[in-house]
């Protein structure tokens, strides 16, 4: 059985990553409509896996016989400055879910819930897997450089790496 305080934090997460999802969405838009449909590619992408990390702890809740709670989430930022200021937008929410998921590793221990620590380590080696990525296409775009004709080898890039991602997901290796 959840504590109430486990319960509590749990729903948080839900929130948190339900904007995650939104943000990236937001993100995704921006790139559309500006023709970069490989970054576009890759942020709808981002925002598909979020709501499955967000519907992945939903579930855990019911299973565990505790109330999930459909959050109000946030409206994301819809205007950006450019490529790369997108995409430390997106390692810095990376971040802040790490932190969160290390504060609800921290709790599970300190109530000795081993249940929810246990569901919890996958979501660790996912965090770390997506600052990773983040971090690897923020050192492509400073590789590349952020001119007009630029954008054109980054959407590449990002283009690759999301049909990379996809197929490691279908071989089941992420």
């Amino acid at each position: 059985m959840l504590s109430d305080k486990m319960v509590d934090a749990l729903n948080e997460q839900i929130g948190m990553e339900g904007y995650s999802s939104f943000s990236y969405l937001s993100m995704a838009g921006w790139f559309d409509n500006r023709s970069l449909k490989g970054c576009a590619a890759f942020m709808y992408r981002q925002s598909g896996e979020e709501h499955g990390h967000m519907m992945k702890i939903f579930h855990y809740l019911l299973e565990m016989n505790a109330n999930a709670i459909s959050p109000a989430i946030q409206k994301p930022e819809s205007e950006f400055k450019d490529v790369k200021s997108i995409f430390e937008e997106s390692l810095a929410q990376e971040q802040r879910v790490t932190k969160s998921i290390n504060d609800l590793v921290e709790l599970a221990i300190k109530e000795s819930d081993h249940a929810t620590y246990a569901f919890l380590q996958w979501y660790v080696i996912e965090q770390r897997e997506e600052e990773n990525l983040i971090r690897t296409i923020l050192d492509k775009i400073n590789l590349i450089g952020e001119g007009s004709q630029s954008l054109y080898f980054i959407d590449k890039e990002l283009e690759a790496i999301n049909k990379a991602q996809v197929a490691a997901e279908q071989r089941g290796t992420k």
